[in-house]
């Protein structure tokens, strides 16, 4: 090989040298997209999980109150008719006062706002549960595909480095582009995109 092929060479792998570095550099950015986009996701699998059972949970809830007030009511829907057949006013007065207690508690057990826990108010705490794991759910898709729109960005940049085309580089980083804009979209418009 001649000095001056010799020359090229050397310039040549310098240049490669240089290119490669740039092409790390991007790699290593992507990783740092890559690390935010998957902790995001991590993050909203686990509220869209802790939502969905705390949404159970107060449907569970909803249902036995849902039960018990029916109980109290039929009970003293029995009551009312045992009423008109009871002729001794002391106990009339008592099957009374008993058919009170339960209409109460029927109406208590249908709401009850300085608790929370009346039938309407879990309900409500229900369905707000429910929307928050449909939103984190949301979220969830959406860093899920940044994830692998960076991780797919990784690899092409990498292929760049084995086979000099600078192409894949381009490739990558409007691949890239894409993951971040999706990160962008789970974190504030989750709902913009249905991808469930």
């Amino acid at each position: 090989m001649s000095a001056h092929e010799s020359m090229e060479h050397a310039e040549h792998a310098e240049h490669a040298s240089g290119s490669n570095k740039k092409i790390a550099l991007l790699i290593a950015v992507i990783a740092l997209f890559l690390a935010l986009s998957e902790t995001l996701g991590k993050g909203a699998q686990t509220e869209a999980i802790a939502k969905n059972v705390e949404a159970s949970n107060l449907w569970a809830f909803f249902q036995a109150k849902s039960i018990r007030r029916t109980t109290v009511q039929v009970a003293a829907d029995q009551g009312k008719l045992s009423l008109g057949a009871t002729t001794d006013e002391a106990a009339k007065a008592a099957l009374q006062k008993q058919i009170d207690d339960w209409t109460k508690t029927a109406a208590r057990y249908r709401s009850e706002p300085d608790t929370g826990e009346g039938s309407e108010q879990l309900s409500e705490r229900a369905k707000h549960a429910e929307h928050e794991r449909d939103e984190a759910t949301a979220k969830y898709h959406h860093f899920e595909l940044a994830s692998a729109a960076f991780q797919i960005a990784i690899v092409l940049a990498s292929a760049t480095i084995i086979t000099g085309i600078l192409a894949l580089a381009w490739v990558s980083g409007i691949v890239t582009l894409a993951g971040i804009l999706m990160t962008a979209l789970g974190l504030f418009q989750p709902h913009l995109l249905h991808l469930h």
